[in-house]
């Protein structure tokens, strides 16, 4: 008897039909009615929330502030949640961070927000200071002669200075003897 092959047979798995059941006979409504009714809602909630504010951003080597004026408010300076005071420990940072209002004599009857990433405590309130002189200028274009004379409008773009390969910092050589 000669030898056969024995069939293998494949079987092709059937898509499964897709049925889309009337939406009136269940009483729901239909799929665009209701999305129209679930982006209403999220507007609604939006506008609810929102709140107007200047914005800000102010830089000084790693450090970055994002500030926020916010009109309606009772005289709050807060860097990240915490009062200036209590962020920055000594009174040299503070003064640093609250320049642009002394500088000016102002005292904000709004509130203000600054959210500081990354660097030392120096340069966030290096920071924090051009941020703020930013969103003075916001409230008000006629203190740009007085911000600008302290020179607190001024970004400082010195930042370290990356090391090279063979030397011990970014300019230090190694020390060189004869013998």
């Amino acid at each position: 008897m000669p030898k056969t092959k024995p069939k293998t047979t494949t079987k092709k798995t059937a898509k499964p039909k897709v049925t889309v059941a009337k939406s009136r006979k269940r009483g729901r409504p239909k799929k665009s009615e209701a999305v129209e009714t679930v982006k209403k809602v999220v507007v609604e909630k939006q506008k609810t929330k929102r709140l107007t504010y200047l914005y800000s951003v102010g830089r000084r080597k790693r450090a970055i502030a994002r500030g926020r004026y916010y009109k309606k408010g009772e005289g709050k300076f807060l860097v990240n949640n915490k009062t200036v005071d209590e962020y920055f420990n000594s009174l040299e940072l503070q003064n640093i961070a609250r320049s642009p209002l002394k500088t000016l004599g102002l005292k904000l009857d709004g509130d203000i927000s600054m959210r500081v990433l990354g660097g030392g405590k120096k340069g966030q309130a290096d920071s924090v200071c051009l941020s703020l002189a930013r969103l003075l200028l916001l409230l008000d274009i006629s203190h740009r002669p007085q911000l600008k004379k302290s020179g607190l409008l001024k970004s400082d773009a010195r930042v370290k200075e990356r090391k090279k390969y063979g030397l011990k910092r970014a300019r230090r050589a190694p020390q060189w003897r004869k013998r």
